[in-house]
């Protein structure tokens, strides 16, 4: 089974990534897409998270009604800080006959060489990325880094961000059409992100 780990804190998830995920699933060669949901991302502040489980909640409520998008709490039995690379190795480990393939955005695929051990990563798992705001002196198609081979995926471009749905909702808008149905009732109803 080919698949794809789309990882991420998801705080929240919000419609761009359940855009990007579907995209995925269903306009590549993968047969899922895992939502991996990651404790701690080593690059950002860990005060701004909601609690592990609430997040994942959030991801199991809003990929329910999609076939191919399965949520992974994987990460959080790992030890911390979680590092794409360790990740992986385990994912291989536990699941030997699943090819794994990482989805990423071109800002990531950008800043990949600060990640650790990336040169494996690059070597190892094919690398399928999708766009984020056009350049317009970036050819969408597939090159390369590091005489590596990077897969741009001509999926939508969707600029909706968790920084914006948090600092919104803590401003008292409201952002409902940018959350999955279950998801904005679920932030709703518990009051997260108001204060």
């Amino acid at each position: 089974m080919k698949v794809g780990l789309y990882f991420g804190t998801f705080n929240p998830i919000h419609v761009g990534h359940l855009i990007i995920a579907n995209h995925m699933a269903e306009f590549t060669d993968l047969d899922q897409v895992w939502m991996v949901v990651t404790p701690h991302n080593p690059l950002k502040k860990k005060s701004t998270l909601l609690d592990d489980y609430t997040r994942l909640e959030l991801v199991r409520l809003a990929t329910e009604d999609y076939p191919n998008l399965k949520p992974t709490d994987i990460e959080f039995k790992l030890p911390q800080p979680n590092y794409t690379i360790n990740t992986l190795a385990h994912l291989e480990e536990k699941f030997p006959n699943h090819e794994f393939s990482l989805i990423m955005g071109q800002d990531n695929i950008e800043s990949i060489h600060k990640w650790k051990n990336y040169q494996v990563i690059l070597e190892r798992y094919p690398i399928l990325v999708y766009p984020r705001i056009p350049s317009g002196n970036e050819p969408m198609d597939n090159h390369t880094i590091e005489g590596r081979k990077i897969d741009w995926v001509d999926a939508p471009v969707v600029e909706i961000s968790s920084t914006f749905i948090r600092n919104s909702i803590k401003e008292k808008k409201f952002v409902k059409a940018l959350l999955p149905e279950k998801v904005w009732e679920y932030i709703d109803h518990n009051n997260l992100y108001r204060k």
